[in-house]
């Protein structure tokens, strides 16, 4: 068994915030900070601070290793916070593990297989030459801030070629078709989904905003009139922070 590395803070019920691509749990170090609970955040396997294990790093992987994480840590009644493709992580937790989720929140996630059409044009391009590429473009970490500059680079050109585009690759489209008919079918499971006004960069275009809004079960859709691009907790980490510090409020009170 491999146990992840993971950030934690506050006490009270478990709110677990989980990273995609290309970062880690640093992602969420300035969104923390606000948010009432037991924090924890863990870096993806290959990810960060965990274990480099001689794996593929698929989808299947990452689930396998988050498993025996949450089965570690004994956690239950879990509000799950999911960026990139830790929104795609969180949804599948969940849809396996119904019984031990409180609700999840979504920000620029991976919730639906996409056809190239209805891929952001601006990213298009480059994620064509991803999937057939043995190695990362340069520049695919450029913009971010130090703290994944020594990124084991393995798992990062794996999740980008794990994309759901045009019906490929069968498997994790598979999976992430049966989370999203479980994110349909769970009304009793409070659902979050916080946007902001599209940077160039934006995963979730205001089509694929409705889309979620009209097929996924207890879905509040907050729209934050600031700006920004893929990664919002780099970008806006207060307006993010105030937006789920809200959410988690109001089912505490309710």
């Amino acid at each position: 068994m491999t146990t992840l590395a993971y950030r934690s803070a506050g006490s009270g019920p478990p709110v677990v915030l989980l990273h995609g691509n290309p970062t880690s749990s640093a992602l969420w170090r300035n969104v923390m900070p606000f948010l009432p609970g037991r924090l924890l955040a863990p870096d993806l396997i290959g990810m960060g601070d965990s274990p480099r294990p001689d794996i593929g790093y698929t989808f299947d992987d990452h689930a396998r290793h988050l498993d025996e994480w949450f089965d570690t840590l004994g956690l239950d009644d879990v509000v799950l916070i999911g960026h990139d493709w830790g929104g795609a992580l969180a949804a599948d937790w969940a849809s396996r593990h119904p019984s031990r989720v409180r609700a999840l929140a979504f920000t620029e996630a991976v919730l639906k297989p996409m056809t190239w059409e209805e891929f952001p044009p601006a990213g298009a391009e480059v994620f064509r030459a991803i999937k057939a590429a043995d190695e990362l473009p340069a520049g695919f970490l450029a913009g971010l801030p130090p703290e994944y500059a020594t990124t084991f680079h393995r798992p990062l050109l794996q999740f980008a070629r794990s994309l759901p585009l045009g019906g490929e690759p069968p498997e994790v489209v598979a999976r992430i078709e049966a989370s999203g008919r479980w994110l349909a079918s769970s009304p009793e499971v409070p659902k979050l989904l916080v946007t902001f006004e599209p940077g160039f960069d934006t995963m979730l275009t205001p089509s694929m905003i409705d889309w979620c809004a009209a097929e996924f079960a207890s879905l509040e859709v907050v729209r934050r009139p600031e700006k920004a691009g893929h990664h919002t907790p780099e970008e806006q980490p207060e307006a993010l922070a105030e937006a789920l510090a809200n959410w988690l409020t109001s089912m505490a009170g309710a």
